[in-house]
C-alpha cells in the first residue's frame, strides 16, 4: 500500500514506535476534512493511547463545568488476531514500524510486523483517509500478511461510542509522574454521549453496523453507519452487538487478507431534524458502490486543488518546506467552507485542549491564510461570527452593555466559554470579563475579507450586523471623562500578563479604527443600500456618535523616543531583565516568576503593543515601529506560540531580522519538535496560520497599504528562494522571490502593486521586478 504515497517530500514519517512520543504522533498524523479529525491512534490502539475523533459544531456541557468539543465514537478501531494473539505493543514485539502522513493527499499510511508466538511474524500495513471530497466518509484498508506463519486470523471491525472527554487533573504533589499507561486514567473523565440506537445487517461481506448516540445536553444525534469488506470470504463472521459498540468478527485461514472499512458519518446538525440513520446508510451505499479506491482517488483529486491555491516552497531549505506544507496542511483540514455555522478551535480538530473552544486566533493567525489562498472558507469562517451573535448579544445583556460582545472562548453558540479558573483552582483567568479587544478582531477580519476578495454582498448580508453590533458595544463600554475623552477601564490586552488595566494600547487603537470603520460603512450603506442600515435599525445619529467616539478615545501619548505605553502606568511598572534561555534560545522566566505574578513587571507574555503596529500598518511611521519593536522585543517572554511568528514579520519590517530565522523556526517546527511540550493536546493551529504570515507577510514583505498589495521582501542568505500563491479580488497571483527581484504570475485582471515602495503594473503572464534600492539577503 506504500506505493500510494507521494513523493519524500511530503511526508512526515515515523520510524520505530516510541510510547514516550507517540501521543504526540497521534496530533501530528491526523486526519480530517473540516467536518471531523481523526488523531492518528493505531486501529488497535496501545497502554496511554490518547485517541479522538472530532465532529465540527458537536458541543455539550453534560457533566463538565464549560462545553466541550466530544470526543466522538471511534469509527477506527480495528484489532487483529492470531490464534488468539492479539497483534499490539502489549502483547506482541514489535520488530518494525512505519507510521507516514501524506501531506499531499491526505493519507495516512502505517506498517508494523510484529513477532508473537513461537517466532511467529505477521505485517500489518493500513491506509485510512477522511475524504475531503464527500467529508462525511472515512476509508481504511487493512492489510494482514503472515510473513512466516498459517496461523489463523481473526479481525474485530467495530465503531465504538465507548468515548469520554479528559476533565480536570485532579492535584497531585510537584513531580508526581505516572506510567505512560495510566497517565490518562488520572484524569477525571466526563460524559457526554448516550446510546440511542445500534443493530447490524449481517453477512460474509461485512454486513452493515450501525451505531447512533445523542450529545447529552446539547442534544445533537451522532449516526455512524459501517460496512467491512474482505478480499477473501471468511470461515466464519458475525456481529455481536455490546451496549455502546458494534462488533463484526470474522475468521479467515493463515493467508495474505485484504479488507476496506467503509464509514458514514452523520449528525443531526447535518440533516435539519432528518432521519439520521437513514441518511448514513444511503451515504454508506453509495462509498461502497465507489469503493475505496475510488473514495481515495477522489479525496486526492480535491486535495490537488487546494494545493494548487496554497502550495508553498522554500528553495535551499527542504525541512522549512516540509514544516511549512504540515502547517498548511492541518489548516486545511481544521476548515468546512460549506459550513458557516462551525468555526477552527485552538487545537483545530487534533486534540482536546482548550476544549475545542475558538479565540482571537482564527481571526488574527488563521484567517489571513485563508483570505488570500482559499476566500470561499474565510467566508465560512466569519459567517460564524454571524451564527453566534445572538450568543454575543446575551454576553453584553450579562455584562450590563449594548450591541454585542463576542466571547473570549467560543463554541456553538457564542455564550462566553471561558473557564473561570485553572484547572488546579488555584488561580483566577480574568481573560472571559477583560479580553474584550475580540470584538475589534472581528471586526478587522470582516474587513480583510472584504477587502482582499470585494465581496461586497457578505458585507450586506453578514459583515455590515457584525460591525454594527459590536461598535454599539463599545459606545457604551467607553468611560467619558471630564475633559472630554473616553477610557476603556478594567481591560487587558493581548498580553495575559497584566489585568485590570487602563486605555491598554492594542485595544484602543484597534476599536478607534473599528468606529471609523462602522460609520464609513454605514454611510455607504445608507447612501448605496438604504435597506440594510434601516433592516439594522441603524440611524445617522448613532453612526455620528461612533465617530465621536472614535476621535475622543484616549491614545497613550508617545514618549520623544516614539515610544507608546502598552497601557496606562506600564512605564512604572519593574522592569525585569530576562537573562537566562532555553535549548530553543527563547527567554525563560527570571528566576521567581511565572505567568500569574508578572503583574507589577514589565514583561510581556506575547506581542501586545507590536500586535498594533502590525494590525495597523496604515497608522504608524517607520520610526515607531521600529523603536516600538525593540523596547518591547526584548521584554517578550514568548509564552503563547503565535508570539514567534509577530516577533519575526516585525523584525524584518523594521529592518532588524537577526532573529527573524530563529523565530519563524520556533514557529514553524513547534508541533513537529514539540518545542513548547503540549503538542499531545492538539495542533498548535494558530501558529500554523502564523507561520504562513512569516513566511509571506514577513520574508514576502506581503502586505495591504492603504487597500493595495505592497511587497517589501528580505530572504535570509542561506535560502535560494521563497515561492507563494495569493488571491485578490478574483484573480490568483504567484509568487516568487530570489536575490535578484520578485517574480509575479499573474492570472487575471491587469493589476496594481508596490515593490518596495514602487507601483508595479502587473498584466496576465510573469512579471519579473529586480531589486534596486533595497538590498535583499
Amino acid at each position: 500500500m506504500r506505493e500510494a504515497l507521494s513523493s519524500p517530500e511530503w511526508l512526515i514519517t515515523e520510524d520505530g514506535f516510541d510510547p514516550e512520543r507517540a501521543n504526540v504522533r497521534e496530533t501530528l498524523c491526523t486526519v480530517g476534512n473540516g467536518y471531523l479529525g481523526t488523531r492518528g491512534t493505531l486501529e488497535e490502539g496501545h497502554p496511554g493511547d490518547l485517541s479522538g475523533t472530532y465532529l465540527a459544531g458537536v458541543y455539550d456541557a453534560h457533566d463538565s463545568p464549560v462545553v466541550d468539543l466530544v470526543n466522538a465514537p471511534d469509527w477506527l478501531s480495528f484489532a487483529v488476531y492470531v490464534d488468539g494473539t492479539r497483534l499490539d505493543v502489549r502483547n506482541a514485539a514489535v520488530l518494525d514500524h512505519e507510521r507516514t502522513l501524506d501531506l499531499r493527499t491526505g493519507l495516512l499510511y502505517r506498517r508494523t510486523v510484529f513477532e508473537h508466538g513461537d517466532g511467529r511474524r505477521t505485517r500489518l500495513e493500513t491506509l485510512r483517509c477522511a475524504s475531503l471530497a464527500d467529508r462525511r466518509t472515512c476509508a481504511l484498508r487493512v492489510e494482514i500478511t503472515p510473513v512466516n506463519h498459517e496461523g489463523e486470523i481473526t479481525v474485530e471491525s467495530a465503531l465504538d461510542g465507548r468515548r469520554r472527554n479528559l476533565e480536570r487533573l485532579p492535584v497531585y504533589p510537584p513531580g508526581t509522574a505516572f506510567p505512560l499507561e495510566t497517565r490518562w486514567e488520572k484524569w477525571a473523565l466526563t460524559r457526554h454521549l448516550d446510546r440511542t440506537e445500534r443493530g447490524a445487517d449481517g453477512g460474509d461481506d461485512g454486513g452493515v453496523a450501525y451505531l447512533e448516540m445523542r450529545t447529552i445536553a446539547s442534544g445533537i444525534t451522532l449516526g455512524y453507519a459501517a460496512a467491512t469488506l474482505p478480499s477473501v470470504e471468511p470461515l466464519r463472521s458475525g456481529f455481536t452487538l455490546e451496549d455502546e459498540r458494534v462488533v463484526w468478527r470474522a475468521t479467515f485461514p493463515g493467508a495474505p487478507v485484504r479488507l476496506d472499512k467503509l464509514v458514514r458519518i452523520g449528525t443531526s446538525r447535518d440533516f435539519g431534524g432528518g432521519d439520521v440513520r437513514e441518511g448514513c446508510l444511503a451515504g454508506l451505499e453509495a462509498a461502497r458502490t465507489a469503493g475505496f479506491d475510488e473514495i481515495v482517488a477522489a479525496n486526492a483529486a480535491a486535495w490537488e486543488e487546494r494545493w494548487d491555491d496554497c502550495d508553498v516552497t522554500i528553495d535551499g531549505d527542504p525541512a522549512s518546506t516540509q514544516a511549512m506544507r504540515f502547517g498548511i496542511y492541518h489548516l486545511l483540514i481544521a476548515a468546512n467552507d460549506a459550513d458557516p455555522t462551525v468555526n477552527i478551535g485552538a487545537k483545530s480538530l487534533s486534540g482536546e485542549g482548550y476544549r475545542g473552544h475558538v479565540f482571537w486566533d482564527t481571526e488574527i493567525l488563521m484567517l489571513p491564510f485563508f483570505v488570500y489562498t482559499r476566500p470561499d472558507a474565510a467566508r465560512s469562517l466569519l459567517a460564524y461570527r454571524h451564527h453566534t451573535l445572538r450568543g454575543a448579544r446575551e454576553n453584553a445583556r450579562i455584562n450590563g452593555s449594548a450591541g454585542a460582545r463576542y466571547p473570549w472562548e467560543s463554541a456553538d453558540t457564542g455564550l462566553e466559554e471561558c473557564p473561570e479558573f485553572t484547572p488546579d483552582g488555584a488561580n483566577r483567568f480574568w481573560t472571559r470579563e477583560e479580553e474584550v479587544h475580540i470584538n475589534a478582531d472581528v471586526a478587522r477580519g470582516v474587513m480583510q475579507y472584504v477587502e482582499a476578495t470585494g465581496d461586497r454582498a457578505f458585507l450586506r448580508e453578514v459583515g455590515a450586523e457584525i460591525l454594527f453590533e459590536t461598535s454599539r458595544f463599545w459606545a457604551d463600554r467607553v468611560e467619558w471623562s471630564e475633559s472630554g475623552t473616553c477610557s476603556l477601564r478594567r481591560v487587558m490586552g493581548p498580553d495575559e500578563f497584566h489585568s485590570h488595566v487602563d486605555d491598554n494600547a492594542f485595544t484602543n487603537y484597534l476599536v478607534r479604527w473599528h468606529l471609523e470603520t462602522a460609520a464609513d460603512v454605514h454611510d455607504e450603506l445608507r447612501t448605496e443600500h438604504p435597506e440594510v442600515a434601516d433592516r439594522l435599525g441603524l440611524t445617522d445619529a448613532e453612526a455620528d456618535r461612533w465617530r465621536a467616539v472614535a476621535a475622543a478615545i484616549a491614545l497613550p501619548p508617545q514618549r520623544p523616543d516614539k515610544l507608546i505605553e502598552q497601557f496606562t502606568g506600564y512605564f512604572d511598572r519593574l522592569d525585569v531583565p530576562v537573562t537566562e534561555w532555553d535549548e530553543n534560545n527563547m527567554p525563560r522566566y527570571p528566576a521567581g516568576y511565572h505567568h500569574f505574578n508578572c503583574e507589577d513587571t514589565q514583561l510581556l507574555k506575547q506581542p501586545d503593543v507590536l500586535m498594533a503596529l502590525y494590525l495597523l500598518p496604515d497608522v504608524f511611521d517607520a520610526a515607531t515601529t521600529r523603536a516600538n519593536f525593540e523596547y518591547y522585543e526584548a521584554r517578550t517572554l514568548h509564552k503563547s506560540s503565535l508570539s514567534p511568528s509577530i516577533h519575526a514579520i516585525m523584525g524584518i519590517a523594521v529592518g532588524d531580522p537577526s532573529r527573524a530565522e530563529q523565530y519563524f523556526a520556533r514557529s514553524a517546527f513547534v508541533d513537529l519538535t514539540d518545542n513548547q511540550g503540549n503538542t499531545a493536546e492538539g495542533m498548535h493551529i494558530a501558529s500554523a496560520g502564523g507561520t504562513w504570515q512569516v513566511l509571506v507577510c514577513g520574508f514576502g514583505g506581503f502586505r495591504v497599504v492603504h487597500g493595495q498589495m505592497s511587497f517589501r521582501p528580505w530572504l535570509p542568505a542561506s535560502w535560494e528562494a521563497i515561492h507563494f500563491r495569493l488571491r485578490w479580488r478574483g484573480s490568483r497571483l504567484r509568487v516568487t522571490v530570489d536575490h535578484a527581484g520578485l517574480t509575479f504570475g499573474l492570472d487575471g485582471e491587469p493589476l496594481t502593486v508596490l515593490v518596495h515602495g514602487r507601483p508595479v503594473e502587473l498584466t496576465a503572464g510573469t512579471t519579473t521586478v529586480p531589486h534596486e534600492a533595497v538590498p535583499v539577503g
